[in-house]
């Protein structure tokens, strides 16, 4: 059974409440998750029925990052778009390694298609989002959505996505000025990905994968001040090769760990689920 917890109000940095975002109701669900029970963390406008439904996976490398962490672009996307959003707190490594992550992403996807509608949600508009380990989590998410044929993923926003754990494909994080390098990456793709075999899998390196086609339309958004810039960039390119719709945007002078709340790009990333999410309702 799902475990709920009670709504709470928004408190701003400086311990006053936000106004700009007071009207969302927020509420903690428990659920079974792939290793252990995950919480999700719904955001809604409590008057609006048949919202699209937004789940965003947070970052840190796999191995940090919580719900909380999530909340300020979790809370843009319900405000903005508006969505129910799904912010899912996934298994981490090193305690919970590959698979783990990817498939608490595909039950918080399974718990959407069967609950969203007693939160205002559409199951027929949904789209996935994420940042830096949430990005690849978001897109592994369409990966097994595609092949499993049991959850309709709209469209994708990867912002500052982790993509490939060879790591051959970072920029230089001297001449960028990243604020994250190289030997963290590596760290964090150890703890995740333990077996050399899954630094090959799909699920786990997209950018190896052959099989790109069929994919929901997808946003990628990267930071100029970030490694990992190169290897998203690729990965579009590829995208686009396999006939996925796919957009790309770099803003300049934002570093990594800014990406997620820089906001440029989460209206930008706004449009693209607006867009996405009004022509699945025009078919």
């Amino acid at each position: 059974m799902d475990a709920f917890k009670p709504s709470y109000p928004f408190i701003a940095a400086d311990g006053a409440p936000a106004q700009a975002v007071a009207t969302l109701a927020v509420s903690d669900v428990e659920i079974e998750g792939y290793a252990q029970d995950i919480t999700l963390r719904l955001y809604r406008r409590p008057n609006k029925t048949a919202l699209p439904v937004l789940l965003y996976f947070h970052g840190g490398g796999f191995v940090r990052g919580s719900v909380d962490e999530a909340d300020p672009a979790a809370r843009y996307f319900a405000e903005h778009l508006p969505a129910l959003v799904v912010s899912v707190g996934y298994s981490l490594a090193p305690q919970f390694p590959f698979p783990a992550a990817p498939e608490d992403a595909h039950r918080a996807a399974l718990w959407v298609q069967t609950r969203a509608r007693a939160f205002g949600g559409n199951t027929k508009r949904i789209g996935v989002a994420g940042h830096d380990a949430g990005g690849q989590l978001a897109n592994c998410l369409a990966f097994i959505a595609r092949d499993r044929a049991d959850v309709r993923i709209d469209a994708q926003a990867l912002f500052g996505p982790m993509l490939d754990p060879s790591l051959t494909r970072l920029g230089d994080e001297k001449r960028l000025g990243s604020d994250i390098t190289a030997s963290e990456c590596a760290a964090c793709y150890r703890a995740y990905l333990p077996k050399a075999s899954q630094r090959i899998h799909p699920y786990a390196a997209p950018l190896e994968s052959a099989r790109l086609a069929g994919l929901p339309a997808t946003l990628i958004i990267t930071a100029q001040n970030d490694v990992l810039h190169v290897e998203a960039e690729k990965y579009a390119s590829s995208l686009i090769d396999a006939g996925v719709p796919t957009q790309v945007v770099r803003y300049p002078s934002v570093s990594h760990s800014a990406l997620a709340g820089h906001t440029a790009a989460l209206e930008e990333a706004v449009r693209f689920f607006q867009s996405r999410f009004a022509a699945r309702t025009q078919r």
